[in-house]
């Protein structure tokens, strides 16, 4: 009689086994193969930075050379420098920081968070009206816009200026407000109520109680922002025409025509990968040391809004 329930429990315990393997079996198969598909995704981006990478070390010799060179020897360094005094790079990366990028960044981020604070904790007549308006404007397309900005921003007399690019910052943006806003909205009432009974005003309760909570979608808005200035081809080419005023990205394009001028062909092209290069790994490294709050900005505002 107790031969029979412990064959069953042996037979239980070797269907448990069996179950517990090929679980174990399925989970290292699944990890592997989402492992794999991430470093092959990684590679197929990370390939073209490399080929830009090591193109800018070339000799003249080895640019077009069939099978390409990937590791080329020797690599010629003095690239990178005499591509950079070829064109005048050290204007463009001034005016790109100073005059674009940092100006467009503080606006963006005084307005959006000035407006966004108003739509969520404020209350005023018409507010959810104007916000919707706010929101309707998103589905117009740029291109709408763009001419009728131009005639504009020309009887300003603000043309072959920076003025163009950063005064609209200053006016908020309806998708970093919507952001924001939808991110206000999750900070409870009861902050702002016990800063409402120490006496401060609204602005005192918006820059010592709400932004420190709201400083991972701040870096977000900035740095999309920093990136989006930073990439800009289209704006300045509509407002800027002295290349004394060009930023980055339009000494970029007009390198090629440089070279043609100096006379340089055959380093042509590592040239013009050396100065890509050196205008691609500002926004690597801004993102390196900032992804973590990159990262917990977008997971907040994703969960939260």
């Amino acid at each position: 009689m107790s031969i029979v329930p412990h064959t069953q429990n042996s037979v239980i315990h070797n269907v448990e086994k069996t179950k517990t393997r090929k679980w174990k079996a399925s989970a290292i198969f699944v990890g592997v193969t989402k492992y794999t598909l991430i470093l092959v995704l990684s590679a197929s981006f990370l390939l073209p930075m490399f080929w830009m990478a090591s193109s800018a070390l070339k000799t003249p010799e080895q640019v077009f050379k069939i099978p390409p060179v990937w590791f080329p020897n020797p690599a010629r360094w003095i690239n990178y420098l005499e591509a950079w005094q070829v064109s005048n790079f050290t204007l463009y990366l001034f005016n790109t920081i100073f005059r674009y990028c940092l100006p467009v960044v503080i606006g963006t981020i005084i307005s959006n968070t000035l407006v966004a604070y108003s739509f969520a904790r404020l209350r005023w007549p018409g507010r959810d009206i104007v916000f919707w308006i706010c929101l309707i404007t998103l589905m117009i397309p740029s291109q709408v816009t763009m001419v009728p900005m131009f005639i504009v921003f020309k009887n300003l007399g603000w043309i072959n200026s920076y003025k163009p690019l950063v005064v609209p910052a200053f006016f908020a943006n309806a998708y970093w407000i919507f952001m924001l806003r939808q991110f206000f909205r999750t900070i409870p009432e009861e902050l702002s109520d016990s800063g409402r009974i120490d006496g401060a005003n609204e602005l005192q309760i918006l820059w010592y109680i709400i932004l420190p909570l709201v400083k991972p979608a701040l870096a977000v808005v900035g740095l999309f922002t920093f990136m989006g200035a930073w990439n800009d081809y289209m704006g300045p080419l509509i407002y800027i025409n002295h290349s004394e005023l060009y930023p980055i990205s339009m000494g970029l394009a007009s390198f090629s025509s440089t070279l043609n001028q100096v006379g340089i062909k055959g380093l042509a092209y590592p040239y013009l990968m050396a100065v890509s290069t050196m205008v691609t790994i500002p926004i690597i490294v801004i993102f390196f040391f900032t992804q973590r709050t990159f990262i917990e900005g977008i997971t907040f505002t994703g969960m939260k809004g």
